[in-house]
């Protein structure tokens, strides 16, 4: 069995590997750039020095062994830890180091999502070694990772406040009632109010909302979705009515296929934040995208008031 790894060691994996991602010893003749003889000694003498067979090779074709396989998986965990190992200590000499794990909801407004990529050009100026991953979740979803530690930062709006978080407002977002030209009162559209669509079938978010400052749910809610596609589905169908973000209705109003039921009154605002733990506890990788972030303008697009804390 191997004790310590050494250099012999590692390069009979890396050869072991390419036989197993060119399907065959002689397949991997190219990649290898060696030859057949040489890549079948190289495996034997590391299944010698591993105690166990890894592959059948020879006439019948290629096939890993039940050991081989898990050896296979194993082997490409140890390759990619070194790789990060590699990147890792030659990144030591940036002033910002780390991972930065950012989480979103879906269908932001098009200048939100311009100002989010204009803020990861500007944190990228910086002299950084930062592996970035983004995320799109449901509001719910993004504030359980903030909470367990999967996520440094998410952009959305959220029902409750978590005392344990910090919240930076970024905009507001206006929500508005739509039907579409299927539906009933599509031809009466526009100056609609309450009254004359609370006998109708609604369609519903499945997930908790903020405070919208509507009187309270419709009568009728006969479909829920989790999603805001799912939603427009439902409301496309010309049997619910529902709220969707005016941004994202406004091609479909555009086009005819939506209307407004009253713009004035069958509306409400959602506040957007960008959320991470108290700033005393976030990293400096945090701090500085979430300080990009702020510091981007973007015309047109009301910052809304909220209640969250300045950072």
């Amino acid at each position: 069995m191997l004790g310590r790894l050494s250099d012999l060691d590692l390069r009979l994996v890396r050869v072991f590997l390419a036989v197993v991602e060119a399907g065959g010893v002689s397949a991997a003749q190219i990649a290898l750039n060696v030859g057949a003889s040489t890549i079948s000694t190289q495996l034997s003498t590391l299944e010698t020095r591993l105690g166990f067979r890894l592959c059948e090779r020879g006439r019948g074709g290629f096939q890993l062994t039940p050991k081989g396989a898990v050896f296979a998986e194993m082997a490409y965990g140890l390759m990619s830890a070194i790789s990060d190992f590699h990147q890792g200590a030659r990144s030591l000499d940036k002033q910002l180091v780390g991972n930065l794990r950012i989480g979103m909801i879906g269908h932001m407004p098009a200048e939100q999502n311009s100002r989010i990529s204009a803020a990861i050009a500007r944190f990228r100026q910086r002299d950084e070694a930062v592996r970035m991953t983004l995320l799109v979740r449901s509001p719910g979803e993004l504030e359980e990772r903030l909470l367990n530690g999967q996520l440094d930062l998410a952009i959305a709006y959220f029902w409750h406040r978590a005392p344990s978080l910090h919240f930076t407002p970024l905009f507001t977002e206006r929500q508005e009632a739509y039907c579409s030209r299927e539906h009933p009162v599509f031809s009466r559209a526009g100056s609609l109010e309450a009254e004359d669509v609370n006998r109708c079938d609604w369609a519903w978010r499945s997930y908790p909302l903020p405070d919208t400052g509507l009187a309270g749910l419709p009568s009728h809610v006969g479909a829920t979705a989790d999603n805001m596609e799912a939603l427009a589905v439902l409301i496309f169908s010309g049997h619910h009515l529902g709220f969707l973000p005016r941004h994202f209705a406004a091609p479909y109003v555009a086009q005819g296929l939506l209307a407004p039921l009253n713009p004035a009154t069958l509306c409400y605002d959602t506040h957007f934040f960008a959320v991470t733990r108290p700033r005393r506890q976030i990293s400096a990788v945090t701090r500085a995208f979430l300080d990009d972030l702020l510091a981007i303008p973007v015309e047109g697009i009301d910052a809304g008031s909220g209640d969250g804390k300045k950072a």
